[in-house]
């Protein structure tokens, strides 16, 4: 950005770490509500959302810079008609989100919140728990994110299924078509997939019915791909054993009934949320805002 003679203008959509607050506000001039005309960069993270009307307000845009991988909340297609880059933050955030996807299971599995709220109250006697091992285990997505969990997933699995958009002959699992099958198939049903129109809701009532009343569902993707009172009311009868949620439909609100309940595990959006993983994130956000004000090509495009 040597050649700039001023701070360019960015829009700080929601909230980032002093690190990367600290980076931003070296290269431009940061705004964090009422974004002028003038405004070059935006820098959102994956629930971020810049719609028509944002784009619009914002003639002068050249480039989103998603801290993230989700780019559900971005118009996508108007950003692109309009020469804007988008950029996320693939790969570097991948262990994170797999490994807790793991964590979930297995707490999920082991009662491990559950028994650690017992202990504390002063109990000691508990209801069993559920093997963890041994289990089929169905990735409904199977992107870089898929792909680490099933590898993390492995040991514990006595098979492998998933869905994708097409069969991965490279990989060794069991591949179906669509989710309700995958459900019938699985005991653990891990939902990896990007969000959007196509997913919406995509885990109803008739794939947790599916699922079983021994199947446990875990999301570390989007709180859009589950209908949430589907889930609770699945929950609440016996339909489905369980559940670790990492994302809710309406964050950060999170349904009263999936909080009483203790068969789930509730973690407030934290796949990414390491040290390590945002600290990478920060550095390649901004690694593509230097490369795109350098004029050089950029990391991580859309």
């Amino acid at each position: 950005m040597a050649h700039e003679t001023a701070h360019p203008d960015l829009y700080l959509l929601g909230g980032a770490s002093p690190t990367l607050e600290a980076a931003l506000a070296a290269r431009f001039t940061v705004h964090r509500t009422e974004p002028p005309a003038t405004t070059r960069a935006i820098v959102g993270g994956g629930s971020s959302v810049v719609d028509t009307t944002l784009l619009d307000r914002l003639p002068a845009l050249e480039i989103i810079a998603i801290h993230g991988v989700g780019y559900d909340g971005v118009d996508l297609a108007e950003a692109r008609a309009r020469g804007v880059a988008v950029t996320t933050t693939p790969d570097v955030l991948t262990d994170d989100v797999a490994d807790l996807a793991i964590g979930l299971m297995l707490a999920v599995q082991r009662r491990l919140v559950a028994n650690d709220r017992a202990v504390r109250k002063g109990g000691w006697q508990v209801d069993l728990a559920r093997r963890a091992s041994g289990r089929s285990i169905g990735i409904f997505g199977l992107g870089r994110i898929g792909r680490a969990i099933a590898a993390r997933a492995a040991p514990f699995a006595r098979d492998l299924q998933y869905t994708a958009r097409s069969a991965k002959p490279d990989f060794a699992g069991v591949f179906h078509a669509d989710i309700a099958s995958l459900a019938v198939a699985c005991d653990v049903l891990i939902i990896a997939a990007p969000g959007g129109g196509a997913t919406a809701r995509i885990v109803d009532a008739d794939v947790l019915e599916a699922l079983g009343e021994d199947g446990i569902l875990i999301n570390i993707a989007r709180g859009s791909l589950v209908d949430e009172p589907a889930l609770v009311a699945a929950l609440q009868a016996g339909k489905i054993a369980g559940a670790g949620l990492d994302v809710f439909a309406d964050e950060p609100a999170v349904p009263d009934a999936l909080k009483a309940m203790d068969q789930v595990v509730l973690s407030p959006h934290q796949g990414s949320a390491t040290v390590d993983g945002r600290a990478a994130m920060a550095a390649l956000v901004i690694a593509n805002l230097d490369a795109h004000f350098g004029g050089r090509p950029l990391l991580t495009p859309l």
